[in-house]
């Protein structure tokens, strides 16, 4: 199969290619819900395929097949051929590509247990236990309980001689409860919401969760929520949960620094970026204690990997540098702007896709206080924990985040707890105010497999490193409408 998936590529630049790869992918998923003690539902899924891109005069053309014959394959590599000269008939703008030496390489994710080894009644029965427990308690109405895996087996082939393979693992999953008291409903979930928390990892992940002993500390705070007050309205200190921390670098960090965002070049599904090419090692993004960073070498990050899907190998970025913009994720087309080599930044979802510009593993350098010496150092504010909504405008400047929960700080201690809670601001004056973010012990990586970009939409994994933070100053108030 290899010599095959060469051929074509010799194919490709015989008829007059100035560049080409080829990228094969078999991907198996299995996904589980259950739903108050009973199987809700239960797939799995398996999808091979090639995907050819070519360059051909200064333009792209990409075509894709599930059929691996020599024929089959040529064919695809010959529409691939046909849509670059057809782009190129017209297509002032040529692509250039930043150089790249060429790789040899393989590379496996890291884990302990195969989660497709593990028998799926035994998945099934943790889902149940955990859900059914959840439902005998007073005011619950609800419990939901999710896992989803997938592998994906790469190979990849180019003409300028890289032949890479990658198995990237991919383990998630959570749970949630919703309690009612006949006149409103309220959420909490663990360990995060959104289908829970994901990672590059095995089965060993939900060992490590420990479902079943944060089930009564849920449920009760889901309780308490019917009874509690509404959110104040107003200004505000808060201090926001690494979970929330997460959602906050993903929309306010991590899509505006994808470089073909601030170029225009991809504005699909989730607009453009403030951060135009001016502002790079100049513009004042946050305060001096933000330091945020994307790195695809994070072990156990949603958003790992070794090499993209151009086959460069994965490099850590500083994107944000004691509060001064410096950084971009990008391509090895879109790096041609910034006069420098891609970071390796490039990732498709499936065969099937064309490769984006995606963000990895986005994270927040930690600080120096503990969350408990943080909230002792807060005379009146406001924790806030969990994402339960999020709203933010096309450049991802203006945005406001609702939380499930939120708990008063009074006099440096925690007090009675809020519902329904938002907060909002703009990207820049909000991370401006940061003033204190914790340190390593309380930092942890988040991760979602759910990010979607592009038109039509592509998914992918993500992680987010962060620690609880404190933010001066920030408007708060009551969510009324989901």
């Amino acid at each position: 199969m290899e010599e095959r998936f060469k051929s074509v590529i010799d194919w490709l630049v015989k008829k007059g290619a100035e560049y080409a790869d080829l990228r094969r992918e078999v991907l198996r998923s299995e996904s589980i819900q259950v739903r108050d003690g009973a199987l809700e539902g239960f797939s799995t899924d398996l999808s091979s395929g090639v995907g050819i891109r070519v360059l051909f005069n200064g333009a792209w053309g990409f075509a894709a097949t599930n059929l691996c014959e020599q024929n089959d394959l040529l064919n695809a590599a010959g529409e691939a051929l046909a849509m670059a000269k057809a782009f190129a008939s017209f297509n002032s703008a040529k692509v250039r590509l930043a150089p790249e030496p060429p790789v040899v390489d393989s590379f496996s994710t890291p884990f302990r247990i195969d989660p497709f080894k593990i028998p799926a009644e035994e998945k099934i029965s943790l889902l149940i236990e955990v859900t059914s427990e959840a439902i005998k308690k007073k005011d619950i109405a609800v419990s939901e309980a999710f896992m989803e895996f997938s592998r994906v087996e790469k190979e990849f082939y180019s003409s300028e001689g890289s032949n890479i393979k990658q198995t990237l693992l991919t383990s998630g999953g959570g749970y949630h409860v919703i309690a009612e008291n006949g006149r409103e409903v309220q959420r909490r979930s663990y360990p995060d919401a959104h289908h829970g928390l994901f990672s590059t990892a095995g089965y060993e992940l939900f060992e490590d969760l420990n479902m079943k002993d944060n089930l009564e500390r849920v449920a009760e705070e889901a309780r308490a929520l019917l009874k509690a007050k509404e959110c104040p309205t107003g200004k505000t200190d808060i201090i926001i949960d690494g979970s929330q921390m997460a959602l906050q670098l993903h929309e306010s960090c991590g899509h505006p620094v994808e470089l073909d965002r601030a170029l225009g070049t991809e504005t699909g599904l989730a607009g453009g970026s403030f951060l135009s090419l001016d502002k790079k090692g100049s513009f004042r993004y946050g305060s001096k204690h933000v330091n945020i960073y994307a790195d695809p070498n994070h072990t156990g990050g949603a958003g790992s990997y070794k090499y993209d899907d151009e086959g460069v190998r994965a490099r850590r970025v500083d994107l944000v540098k004691d509060g001064v913009f410096t950084g971009y994720l990008t391509s090895r087309e879109s790096a041609v702007a910034l006069k420098e080599a891609s970071n390796g930044s490039m990732r498709a979802d499936g065969w099937g896709a064309l490769p984006l510009i995606r963000m990895s593993n986005v994270c927040i350098e930690p600080g120096k206080p503990s969350l408990a010496e943080l909230i002792a150092d807060t005379k009146k504010g406001i924790f806030l924990s969990t994402n339960r909504s999020w709203s933010i405008d096309d450049l991802r400047l203006n945005f406001q985040f609702g939380t499930e929960i939120a708990y008063e700080i009074r006099n440096g201690k925690l007090g009675q707890p809020y519902k329904n809670p938002v907060y909002y601001g703009m990207t820049p004056a909000f991370w401006g105010s940061c003033d204190a973010v914790c340190r390593q012990d309380e930092w942890r990586m988040w991760g979602l497999n759910s990010c979607g970009k592009g038109e039509p939409m592509q998914a992918a994994s993500v992680g987010h490193g962060a620690a609880p933070a404190r933010f001066t100053g920030v408007s708060v108030g009551v969510l009324k409408d989901e």
